[in-house]
């Protein structure tokens, strides 16, 4: 990950650099397929322009992190939430972690998308303590619009989930001029409402706090002129939710 705005054109990473990776190289792409991720670069930059988006971690190794917060764990009733990006795109990893976490009498939440095998999601489901689940957009050709796929397998999946486990929280993203409007506000409340096991439902306010990620990463963000919604607009979803029997949590 390259922040240009610490960059000091030293060159040093260039010159560390173990597949010659060189600035007139022109196209990204090219820089992609040479790099190999080895962190030269990073080991080198002065001026901390450069840095490791992520690592390979083993299980043990996540859990000595985990095992470290225990006492707070304890003491505020709360635990680990397995969130990304998302977790099910590693679902024998998590599965091992969740396995870990309830030998060390871990509360656990997993953070999902519901995009994932229906027969994984519910093999997991038997090690999970908390799903927050998202729903986005009850149409499905809108949500092909915006996710670029399917909700098909998302609303089966959560339907099969709630009659299975005992405790799903909601979380519905409140996106201006994508998922904001009534009918859908409306759809997302009749649909929940139906749900056995689900106790709460979240109203997750857009924000811009993405906006950076995107430009570490190169990509352009499609939503940047998108504003977040005021507090009258996200009063007004969480009546109308509240409305079908809900329990509606704003954030979180």
């Amino acid at each position: 990950m390259i922040w240009d705005s610490k960059c000091i054109g030293c060159d040093d990473c260039l010159q560390a650099c173990p597949n010659h990776v060189t600035t007139d190289m022109g196209d990204e792409g090219q820089h992609a397929q040479r790099c190999k991720a080895c962190g030269m670069c990073v080991a080198v930059c002065h001026s901390g322009a450069r840095e490791m988006a992520g690592r390979l971690v083993t299980v043990s190794e996540v859990m000595k992190d985990i095992e470290k917060d225990i006492i707070f764990y304890d003491e505020s009733g709360g635990g680990v939430t397995f969130s990304g990006g998302e977790p099910f795109m590693q679902p024998d990893f998590l599965e091992h972690l969740l396995m870990s976490c309830r030998q060390k009498y871990i509360h656990t939440a997993v953070d999902t998308s519901g995009y994932t095998c229906t027969e994984t999601l519910l093999r997991i489901s038997k090690l999970t303590d908390l799903f927050l689940y998202d729903l986005k957009i009850m149409d499905e050709d809108r949500h092909v619009k915006y996710t670029g796929v399917s909700n098909a397998l998302i609303l089966k999946n959560v339907k099969e989930l709630a009659k299975y486990h005992g405790d799903i929280h909601i979380r519905f993203p409140l996106i201006p001029g994508v998922n904001n409007d009534s009918d859908n506000v409306a759809r997302i409340g009749e649909f929940t409402a139906l749900l056995p096991s689900v106790s709460q439902i979240h109203i997750i306010p857009y924000q811009h706090m993405g906006v950076d990620k995107y430009y570490r990463l190169q990509k352009k963000y499609r939503l940047e002129k998108t504003c977040q919604p005021d507090s009258e607009e996200v009063e007004a979803v969480a009546q109308t939710l509240k409305g079908y029997g809900l329990t509606v949590k704003i954030g979180g």
